[in-house]
């Protein structure tokens, strides 16, 4: 090793004649200095003619490494350390280069055997930590800095490094607490003050976040990061104007990091604003093609888009990057559904399963349902959704024991205050609600919408507050200032939703309703509107909420409702006049392969017969005719109708169709309703799930249950036997007609009196003081008759 050495200096510029300590001395001032390579060519003069004298070695290593030439610094270190192998120092510094080219094992080693000769190396110790951190070691990391911090508790950056590790380790509170002792020590220290930031985010105290990124912009206005935080925690907030202005200025910052991209397509995608949102996404891409967010946010901008196709190919890449992602593989499998594309269907299916068997993120409630009737599976992910989404918090505090009053105050919150089903079904029942008896409040989020039913909610409330831009937090504390008795969420875990309100406590009673159809598994809903068809006693135990058990069915109906005056003929609508007409017009994310095989048996099995569908998307449109193909059916057989913009001529059209097939597992819903208003009959199955019942519900409750199955070879058999038998279908269709005017399904008023008092026993039973328990609400005496 020493030869080497002698080679390496055996020339050099300067007379050195003089001791070696002189010109060491010489040497250590112009590092001093900055003059690196000056005091390198004088240590390698020293070396040429007293190639053994340590100290020389010792200063060429250090300067080589300050130089950036870590390689040659750790040639050097050995070389130093094989002269004096008893020296800590030597040591440490090796590693530092180790560290620096990405070596961590080599790094790691070299600070373990600093600190058997120097148990108490501070530095050594912070190094260590922060080597173990990187190779996910966090509880070592943890040790080795609490190690450092005892041999010297006035390093603000070991504070700083333990808080980061900690932040991995999700104990935001304890890292919060190392940050704090961090800037006490150094006030200006803008990297502490970001991660703090970042730590208060996830502490969910955005404002306080927003004043930590503040204070390091302050000091640091060039701070990319500081900026880009900021944006997140004001993303959060719903602060989209001030978020998006961040963001951009940390892009000018930093314009070549995809992160700060991918994140403004967050921001984007939150925002409905989908052509700003993709190029964000593909300038990430462009940058990272491994940027899992950008492929994510990507994909969900094609499916807003309608772009199926593109979508799965997005989630695809990303699931090759990190199949592990939070809800990642449910993103997919919905989107696929969306789609029609069944290619790997099995597969997934099956790993979904298994992940959510194993309390795994791997798909939201509302998708499992689409796929699988298992209620026990269902309760399963919603409650890995909550845990993961939106779990209790009590930031806010207990909410202090009021006054009963004259009147309820209700609030519905939502993200389908539009033209939606949620609406559609529910405006009736608003306008109805008895205001002597009930202060009503809407709280709105979700897309902007001006359309009629947006205007026309807006009436029916007797406030409507729009809440998209303010936090959860916010929106949670204005509840409670305005003494919301009973906090109703229509949306549950569904698209927009913001559940995080509801985990806030934003009422005394909170209620999930309508939006979802199923358990949200989460201790802050303390009730589930249901009815004894959905939710059976042998299947309550999967239900996490209190049941209130509506009388008739638990879906309500706008009976208000207007079908157009016009008979549509069957060329008209593009079906041939004389076929037997099955339709579905569900959402094609509710098609599963069983379901669609049994409707290609159906047209195998009756002569002429064709299926009418809802045209949603060209992909699902070319996936089904060429599923029907690979079935033996001719896929001109599947029609396609296309969006009315008039629901009247909707309901209208529905005439023209013979049979309504249900899909399984996931039921209509309004779809169902729209049916049976019109007098068309459904056929349905009935499984285990909540969705999987819903239809169920609403044929007992008017009057046909002969048109609920409970197997998909009962459901095949009765569709043939209903198509064979014309005369069976009219006194079908009879029966629906002469039930229409009496049925509690359409009896909008005896709806609304059944839910009020079932909110008036939710109240009583809380204000005497008992827990939520199951709730059995008796039938109102009130109908509406003639319509």
């Amino acid at each position: 090793m020493l030869r080497k050495f002698r080679r390496l200096f055996s020339a050099g510029p300067r007379d050195v004649s003089e001791l070696p300590e002189a010109l060491l001395s010489e040497a250590q001032s112009l590092q001093q200095q900055g003059q690196l390579d000056s005091a390198a060519v004088l240590l390698r003069s020293i070396l040429s003619s007293h190639p053994n004298h340590w100290e020389s070695l010792n200063a060429l290593a250090a300067v080589t490494l300050e130089s950036g030439d870590a390689e040659k610094a750790i040639t050097l270190y050995d070389a130093v350390i094989e002269l004096r192998p008893d020296r800590a120092e030597s040591y440490y510094k090796r590693g530092n280069a180790a560290n620096r080219l990405e070596r961590p094992q080599l790094a790691l080693a070299d600070y373990d055997r600093v600190l058997v000769l120097d148990p108490c190396h501070a530095r050594a110790l912070c190094n260590r930590g922060a080597v173990l951190g990187a190779l996910g070691r966090h509880e070592e990391a943890l040790a080795s800095y609490d190690r450092a911090i005892a041999a010297d508790p006035a390093d603000s950056l070991t504070h700083y490094n333990r808080g980061s590790v900690l932040k991995e380790l999700k104990r935001f509170d304890e890292a919060l607490s190392s940050y704090d002792k961090a800037l006490e020590l150094k006030p200006d220290f803008a990297e502490a003050l970001v991660n703090r930031g970042n730590v208060l985010e996830e502490l969910h105290r955005h404002e306080a976040a927003v004043e930590s990124f503040d204070r390091a912009i302050e000091l640091k206005p060039v701070h990319g990061e500081a900026f880009h935080g900021r944006a997140v925690a004001l993303h959060l907030m719903n602060r989209f104007e001030q978020a998006r202005a961040d963001y951009d200025r940390a892009i000018a910052l930093r314009p070549d990091f995809a992160t700060f991209h991918a994140n403004r397509g967050n921001l984007m995608l939150d925002w409905q604003r989908y052509d700003m949102a993709v190029p964000s996404y593909l300038k990430a891409l462009e940058l990272n093609p491994a940027e899992l967010e950008a492929h994510c946010g990507l994909g969900q901008c094609f499916v807003a888009l309608k772009q199926f196709e593109p979508a799965i190919a997005s989630f695809d890449r990303a699931v090759e990057l990190d199949a592990s992602k939070d809800f990642l593989l449910g993103l997919r499998l919905a989107t696929k559904m969306q789609a029609c594309d069944w290619s790997t269907s099995t597969e997934e299916l099956d790993s979904i399963a298994e992940g959510v068997g194993q309390q795994r993120a791997v798909c939201n409630p509302m998708t499992l349902s689409a796929v699988q009737d298992s209620p026990a599976l269902h309760r399963t992910a919603a409650e890995i959704w909550v845990r993961e989404s939106a779990p209790a918090d009590d930031a806010l505090g207990a909410i202090p024991a009021r006054a009963s009053s004259a009147r309820i105050r209700v609030g519905y919150f939502s993200a389908d205050f539009r033209m939606h089903p949620v609406s559609q079904l529910s405006a009736g029942l608003f306008e109805r609600h008895d205001r002597s008896k009930f202060d009503v409040v809407a709280f709105a989020f979700g897309p902007q919408a001006d359309d009629p039913m947006r205007a026309r909610l807006g009436k029916a409330f007797d406030r409507f507050i729009d809440v998209r831009q303010r936090s959860d937090v916010e929106v949670a504390t204005l509840a409670r200032e305005m003494q919301i008795d009973i906090a109703v969420d229509l949306t549950g875990i569904t698209a927009h939703c913001r559940a995080k309100i509801f985990a806030l406590r934003a009422a005394p009673v909170q209620i999930n309703y309508l939006g979802y159809p199923g358990t949200m598994g989460a201790r802050y809903m303390d009730y589930l509107i249901a009815d004894r068809i959905v939710v059976p006693p042998e299947l309550r135990s999967h239900y996490s909420e209190k049941i209130v058990y509506l009388p008739d069915s638990f879906l309500p109906f706008d009976s208000s409702c207007f079908i157009a005056d016009k008979t549509f003929t069957r060329e008209e609508l593009g079906l041939p006049p004389g076929a037997f007409v099955f339709c579905c017009f569900n959402n094609t994310n509710k098609f599963t392969t069983a379901i669609f095989d049994s409707w290609m048996r159906l047209l195998s099995r009756v002569d002429g017969s064709v299926l009418w569908l809802a045209r949603t998307n060209a992909a699902a449109e070319k996936n089904l005719r060429r599923e029907a193909s690979r079935r033996g059916v001719d896929p001109r057989r599947l029609h396609f109708a296309a969006h009315l913009p008039s629901s009247a001529e909707h309901l209208a059209r529905l005439r023209a169709a013979d049979l309504f097939l249900d899909t399984f597992p996931y039921n209509a819903h309004a779809t169902a309703l729209d049916a049976l208003w019109a007098g068309l009959p459904v056929l349905t199955c009935a499984g285990q799930g909540f969705a999987s019942r819903v239809a169920a519900s609403l044929l007992r409750c008017a009057g046909v249950p002969e048109l609920i199955t409970y197997s998909i070879s009962q459901y095949e058999d009765a569709a043939r036997d209903l198509a064979m038998n014309p005369e069976r279908l009219l006194r079908l269709r009879a029966a629906l007609a002469q039930n229409r005017p009496m049925t509690p399904l359409f009896d909008t008023e005896r709806y609304t009196r059944n839910l009020e008092t079932a909110y008036e026993k939710i109240y009583e039973r809380h204000h005497s003081g008992a827990e939520p328990g199951d709730i059995d609400v008796r039938p109102a005496n009130t109908a509406e008759r003639g319509q």
